[in-house]
């Protein structure tokens, strides 16, 4: 679990750079950074990836602007980089920054509710499970609270009129099925059997992304999924997770695996040395592939023992988010929508993001 450690370790070391040592109250990570926030919304319903208009945003422009970012702890390497984009951006600004953020479903609602009840002229969301903070938006809408929903899509209910930055999850899922396609094919591999460890099942980014994955798997129905865990975006639990597996299925059940970010292909990796089982093109093992690419990812795959990954890397659509947000504080006129644009990563393109894809 060494690179486990290194990137949560890394990760951390990056928040306490920028911000005060967070309390830990009843498991909820609640941080307040001195930052500013008031809301004015922006209009418009196109779609598109620009988030553009913020960037010369000026340091008195969010002066007496109060955000809160309601987030997933800073105990996920993702959530770590997510939080301290959009804090130290708006911060330089000028405005007044609250996070509050849990790894728990039913507290992040909760600390949304507390969130709206203050009244913040933003509030910046990167929800665990959508549906459940559905009721909590819908109080925000009525009570006159901006929200930015990012990263996967709002559930419909209250998606309407929702300024939202999200991820190209189908996309994303799409280009795990290619990279795990062409390390099977690179191996003249006439069937595979390939396990999945997903992020939490119950958030529409990991929905999105299943459905991405399997528009591309269909095609090849020589490979087949047949297994498919809860990884909950846990390093840990992804490496129990693989280790399991790979017990159950033996030296030669599986031929390919997902890890749908990094952190857990990277346990993957781990669980496949322990048990013996070769991994990669080059020795014709377990093809191993991940998703939300992080430095280790990078090196994973520089060493061979991961195939490949994906953009949608934490510090790229933290700061278009922050951005957005930015330009609606100031009043600017922005889409509804803005998706990030994603790119696929495998051994031909990996020097073109790797630079992208190592901030974390």
């Amino acid at each position: 679990m060494f690179f486990i450690r290194e990137a949560l370790r890394a990760a951390r070391a990056a928040v306490r750079a920028v911000a005060p040592k967070p309390a830990v109250v009843a498991g909820v990570l609640v941080v307040a950074v001195s930052v500013s926030a008031c809301g004015s919304s922006g209009g418009g319903s196109a779609s598109g990836s620009s988030s553009k208009a913020a960037s010369g945003a000026s340091a008195s422009g969010l002066h007496g602007k109060t955000v809160t970012i309601v987030s997933v702890a800073n105990s996920n390497p993702w959530a770590a980089v997510y939080n301290s984009t959009i804090t130290n951006y708006l911060q330089s600004r000028g405005a007044t920054v609250h996070l509050l953020a849990s790894n728990d479903p039913a507290a992040q609602v909760q600390l949304l509710n507390n969130a709206v009840a203050q009244h913040p002229d933003l509030v910046f969301l990167e929800a665990l499970d959508s549906k459940a903070v559905a009721p909590a938006i819908a109080k925000a809408k009525a009570a006159g609270v901006t929200i930015v929903n990012t990263d996967g899509p709002a559930d419909p209910a209250v998606a309407s009129g929702l300024h939202q930055v999200l991820s190209d999850n189908r996309q994303l899922g799409a280009f795990a099925a290619e990279n795990l396609v062409q390390g099977l094919q690179e191996e003249h591999r006439t069937s595979a059997n390939i396990g999945l460890i997903t992020g939490t099942a119950a958030m529409l980014v990991t929905q999105d992304r299943l459905k991405g994955f399997y528009s591309v798997m269909r095609k090849h129905p020589q490979y087949k999924v047949v297994a498919t865990e809860d990884g909950n975006w846990d390093p840990v639990k992804s490496g129990q997770e693989a280790t399991q597996l790979l017990s159950k299925y033996g030296q030669t059940g599986l031929q390919g695996m997902w890890g749908m970010a990094d952190y857990q292909a990277v346990p993957i990796v781990t669980a496949a040395k322990q048990a013996g089982i070769p991994i990669g093109v080059k020795h014709n093992g377990l093809i191993i592939t991940g998703s939300n690419c992080f430095k280790i990812g990078i090196n994973a795959i520089k060493s061979g023992e991961m195939f490949g990954t994906a953009t949608e890397d934490p510090g790229t659509i933290s700061l278009q988010a922050a951005q957005y947000g930015a330009a609606l504080l100031e009043g600017k006129k922005v889409p509804l929508t803005e998706t990030v644009q994603e790119h696929r990563v495998d051994p031909s393109t990996l020097a073109q993001y790797e630079a992208q894809c190592s901030k974390a």
